[in-house]
């Protein structure tokens, strides 16, 4: 009996839980009518290359949906993060999320599962095996050199040129220096022939020192310091040139010198308004004194009673004397003003001369002209140089400047070529320009290279190249990859039936691999310094993609 009932309350413990597991797959089919799709655009990059991992999420219009962000994309690292692609059809909704992901070393990487969140419920991707290769450079190639032997290094002996160099420096500053007083001197002397006659220019002075706000805004020492400039301005170009740069104490003993000695016929009690006015300016500047209200107004007023006093003292000047002394004072500034003419010109030019010999003695004419006039061709050899890569098959190689992808517009068109590259540097007409072009071919090609190279020749020859002398020989990169030189000069095609006088100097480069053929092409103006080093440089530089096939033909 006991077996029975335990039997029954088994079978229905069964039936609950049957019940219970269909309601939960019905509610989970319910709660899941939405599709994650998971892709990526190939499984194969090199180092650093991007990598775009797509998750499609189709699903309800209403349904709110999370896509991963941060870290969770481990070992592969996040480029860029777009936006979302958005598509509605009826009450469905589809949403293409995209990452651009990469990876700086090479080796096998695992990119994880992803987590998408839709409407709480997670739904996980599929992980993705992802290759990332590395530019392969065969080190075997590279050739070696001996260690060379440790020598001595002589001291150094007393810099001369160096020496020469701070001196030569020193003598231009001076010269400009010179230069700048003189051109100074001169604007001044301009400016005070230009200037009034002494009382009116001291009246028109003293009238705007009226209309200042110095009294307005208790500043007493720029009030007094006007003042007594212009009283010193006026004795200065009257009675003392000197008077400006005096103090007070020697301002007054010199008046007093004028009077005792004749010059002139100065009142003792102008004399002794000149002193209160300086010693109280004098009090007021540098001893902070205050001055009585009412003050400043009187001792201006006074200022301008000693300039009518010693006016009125100094003897006119009769017509004849003031003619002579035009003419003679004419005269003699513009005799002045020729002779300082010329001693600047030809300390000048004695300047030039010879920091022009002693610095071409240094360093030699050419680099005295490169540094004056400027060098092309100087400025690409001596700047900084970039290594890049450039097309596919790749082509790394070292050039002055980046090169810049063009379309090619004097290529043939041909279905038989998937893909082509091309990248300049300059003009052909310019006094340095770098060609260089990869091809992809849909399938492995037969390429004959000498074919391929008088095909490349017919193309320079429509870029302008006329009366193309072109030698030929073989030609291996240091990764062993065999190709086909051809190097020359021409003429540049410089209007209809005429050409450039200067020969233009090129080297062209072609190689080919599996279903790839590359090209190098650098034509020069060859200046006998810097043209043929750079074109040196370039070619040296050159690294090539190392395909199976060229593996094999080398070790054959």
């Amino acid at each position: 009996m006991m077996e029975s009932k335990l039997r029954i309350k088994k079978i229905s413990n069964q039936h609950v839980l049957k019940n219970i597991l269909g309601l939960s797959l019905f509610f989970i089919g319910y709660m899941t009518n939405a599709q994650v799709i998971s892709s990526i655009d190939t499984a194969q990059i090199r180092v650093g290359e991007e990598i775009i991992y797509s998750i499609q999420v189709e699903t309800d219009s209403t349904d709110l949906v999370l896509f991963p962000e941060g870290q969770s994309f481990n070992p592969m690292e996040v480029i860029e993060s777009y936006e979302p692609d958005t598509t509605r059809y009826q009450d469905k909704i589809r949403l293409i999320k995209k990452y651009g992901l990469t990876q700086f070393d090479s080796g096998s990487y695992t990119l994880p599962s992803q987590r998408i969140v839709i409407n709480n419920e997670p739904f996980n991707t599929d992980s993705v095996q992802v290759q990332v290769a590395n530019v392969i450079v065969d080190t075997t190639q590279q050739k070696m050199f001996h260690i060379k032997p440790a020598f001595e290094v002589e001291a150094q002996d007393f810099d001369f040129y160096s020496v020469f160099q701070w001196i030569l420096s020193i003598l231009v500053f001076l010269v400009l220096g010179l230069f700048f007083y003189l051109k100074r001197k001169k604007r001044k002397r301009e400016e005070t022939q230009q200037q009034l006659p002494p009382y009116e220019e001291a009246i028109k002075a003293l009238q705007e020192l009226d209309h200042s706000f110095f009294l307005k805004n208790n500043n007493s020492k720029r009030y007094y310091t006007s003042l007594t400039e212009i009283l010193k301005t006026y004795i200065g170009r009257e009675v003392d040139d000197s008077a400006l740069e005096s103090t007070s104490k020697e301002l007054i003993e010199r008046l007093t010198l004028h009077k005792d000695s004749g010059n002139y016929d100065f009142d003792n009690a102008t004399i002794k308004k000149i002193d209160k006015i300086l010693t109280r300016a004098d009090l007021i500047k540098f001893a902070k004194m205050k001055e009585q209200e009412g003050q400043a107004k009187v001792d201006r007023a006074v200022v301008e009673d000693i300039i009518n006093e010693t006016k009125e003292i100094i003897p006119e000047p009769t017509e004849e004397e003031l003619l002579q002394n035009q003419l003679y004072l004419e005269k003699l500034r513009k005799k002045e003003l020729k002779n300082k003419r010329i001693k600047i010109a030809l300390g000048a030019l004695a300047t030039v001369v010879v920091a022009v010999l002693i610095f071409g003695s240094i360093k030699g004419f050419d680099e005295l002209k490169d540094k004056t006039l400027g060098n092309e061709m100087r400025n690409l050899s001596e700047g900084r140089w970039i290594k890049s890569e450039y097309g596919s098959p790749l082509i790394v190689l070292e050039t002055p400047q980046v090169l810049v992808r063009v379309e090619d517009s004097l290529a043939f068109k041909s279905t038989a070529i998937k893909r082509k590259s091309l990248f300049t540097f300059g003009e052909i007409k310019e006094p340095f320009f770098i060609r260089v072009s990869s091809i992809k071919f849909n399938q492995e090609q037969q390429l004959g290279l000498e074919s391929s190279l008088d095909m490349s020749l017919v193309l320079l020859e429509k870029l302008g190249a006329k009366n193309l002398l072109v030698k030929r020989d073989d030609f291996e990169t240091e990764n062993g990859i065999k190709g086909i030189r051809a190097y020359g000069d021409f003429y540049l095609e410089a209007s209809e039936n005429k050409v450039l006088k200067k020969k233009s100097s090129y080297e062209l480069l072609l190689f080919a691999q599996e279903n790839g053929l590359q090209e190098i092409l650098v034509v020069y103006q060859d200046d006998g310094r810097f043209a043929e080093n750079i074109k040196d440089r370039i070619i040296n530089s050159i690294e090539l993609e190392v395909t199976q096939n060229n593996i094999k033909k080398n070790e054959q």
